[in-house]
């Protein structure tokens, strides 16, 4: 890399970083870190656990943006004088230390661009994720199957809790519905990028001519409902009935009556759970996520009031093809918003899919 691209890269990291500042009010949220403290030095602070876990949390957040931009901005300035310097008086030896330097930097700032993507409350809730198969019998909802494990393993890599909330098996294989819950820290604002509809292009192992066939399955993702979110549904407006559990290795399969099913009936919203023994359980799981979907539903329509606010004419699409994952007759797997590529789709069927992610929220900036 040139001195020249290094130089440029750093003016041009510095100039992002002033604009991410003015949009965060760099000094407003340190007004409003100062009054978060004073209210953790309230002798009364603990009273309730809630509203001061509430306050911790936010006061973290804000803590962690404005710490993350001044020393963003110490290290890009001071990059900049040592390129200058270098620039006056070149020294291999150095260029290779500041090299160093620079791109470790680079790579922080870009995680810091995606920090203040996700500087929403909910992006930093738990994600639901449901996930059903196309038009296609058994080829879909095995395909539905592989991006159910392809979840799992991403949030084994993330450190994330992974708990199956609700599954379905298909007749021949696959899955012909699930609904999953990933516990961690910015698991909503990760992965709502995987909301929508993701394509598949194999040679099926399901068809004795060896022909090729595309597959789809649509993958929901909310934030989990957080109690702290007023979100109010009256009885009288869900019908409510239980039936067998049924499912991969099912708990108490074909014994008891403890899976429940929940319908809301002015949205047309319908939820399952059948991960627990006890249907009471299973009826307050079922409560969380239609909450959870509910709350989504506001997400989205403030996004898009906010967008008509702003004069864009961008569309949220939660049904529109997101991903193609091509095995056959080569091998890509590609974002289509963000144009995105991965040639190894066999890693990222392994869960990798970071590269995806960070590429769609950044494609948000």
């Amino acid at each position: 890399m040139e001195i020249f691209e290094v130089k440029t890269t750093i003016n041009n990291n510095l100039k992002k970083l002033l604009e991410l500042g003015t949009s965060l009010d760099i000094e407003l949220l340190k007004n409003k870190i100062n009054i978060l403290e004073n209210k953790q030095n309230d002798t009364n602070f603990w009273s309730d656990n809630k509203v001061a876990t509430r306050i911790i949390k936010e006061n973290n957040a804000y803590k962690k943006l404005v710490g993350e931009y001044e020393e963003l901005f110490k290290q890009l300035n001071d990059l900049k004088s040592s390129v200058e310097d270098l620039h006056k008086n070149y020294d291999k030896e150095m260029y290779e230390l500041i090299l160093e330097e620079f791109l470790v930097t680079n790579k922080r700032f870009e995680d810091y661009e995606i920090l203040v993507l996700l500087k929403e409350d909910y992006d930093r809730s738990n994600a639901i994720l449901s996930i059903h198969p196309g038009a296609g019998g058994t080829e879909s909802q095995d395909w539905a199957n592989m991006l159910l494990r392809m979840y799992q393993r991403y949030a084994a890599k993330n450190g994330y809790s992974f708990e199956i909330l609700d599954y379905e098996e298909g007749l021949e294989a696959g899955i012909k519905s699930c609904s999953i819950l990933i516990k961690g820290e910015m698991a909503y604002g990760y992965l709502k990028a995987e909301s929508g509809v993701h394509r598949l292009v194999r040679i099926s192992p399901f068809d004795s001519s060896n022909r090729r066939h595309t597959s789809f399955a649509s993958v929901e993702v909310t934030p989990e409902f957080n109690n702290e979110i007023d979100i109010k549904i009256d009885e009288k407006d869900l019908e409510i009935s239980t039936m067998r559990s049924s499912g991969a290795g099912g708990q108490n399969v074909n014994k008891v009556d403890s899976a429940v099913r929940m319908k809301h009936i002015p949205s047309g919203i319908v939820v399952t759970s059948q991960s627990e023994r006890s249907q009471l359980i299973n009826k307050e799981n079922c409560l969380n996520i239609l909450k959870s979907k509910l709350y989504q539903i506001e997400i989205t329509k403030q996004k898009e009031e906010l967008n008509a606010l702003k004069g864009e004419q961008k569309l949220i699409e939660w049904g529109s093809q997101i991903r193609s994952y091509v095995f056959c007759p080569y091998t890509l797997a590609k974002d289509h918003r963000s144009n995105y590529e991965e040639v190894n789709v066999e890693k990222v069927m392994d869960g990798e899919i970071e590269g995806f992610i960070f590429s769609y929220l950044k494609n948000q900036l």
